[in-house]
């Protein structure tokens, strides 16, 4: 009795402890400039970035919405490498806008967020080849997306998250 008391008591803590994710945690996911996997595959129509990115998931459809955030995310702290024939483009927030903005992103990025209405996914259906990799713990996909970079500035701009290009130093 007192061996399976401390057992289920163990369990608990250590289910407690994968399970609970602080601020701190959530930080270092988004804010780290080493946590994304994308290449640039050009400039698109309007102020649109074409990327390939990848996003990891239990199921190759989880896989599929973590490129989604990822390649928001990257646009947002990051920047976009330079890539075929497209010059580099620099992160909209300074080193420390995640900090700053933490309750504004934890919202933006939660799941069916609003940081799905800027991107435009351009790979039909479930990637294959080289795109659609099986690991231990679930797949690794690759997607080309289309991010609406113009129209990310400007929300981001209207929600006092990143400064204008207008208002100086």
């Amino acid at each position: 009795m007192k061996k399976s008391t401390l057992t289920i008591i163990a369990l608990f803590l250590a289910f407690t402890i994968v399970v609970g994710q602080t601020r701190k945690e959530r930080k270092a996911m988004y804010d780290s400039q080493y946590n994304y996997e994308l290449a640039c595959l050009g400039v698109g129509q309007d102020g649109t970035k074409l990327l390939k990115v990848w996003g990891y998931g239990k199921k190759v459809d989880n896989a599929i919405y973590d490129a989604k955030r990822t390649s928001v995310a990257a646009v947002i702290f990051r920047g976009v490498p330079a890539g075929n024939g497209a010059a580099p483009t620099p992160s909209l927030l300074p080193v420390d806008g995640y900090e700053k903005n933490m309750d504004f992103f934890d919202e933006f990025f939660k799941d069916g967020g609003m940081y799905l209405s800027f991107v435009n996914l351009t790979t039909d259906g479930t990637p294959g080849g080289s795109d659609n990799i099986k690991m231990s713990h679930g797949y690794k996909v690759a997607v080309s997306a289309s991010i609406n970079f113009n129209e990310l500035r400007k929300y981001l701009q209207d929600k006092g998250v990143v400064k204008r290009l207008d208002a100086g130093f």
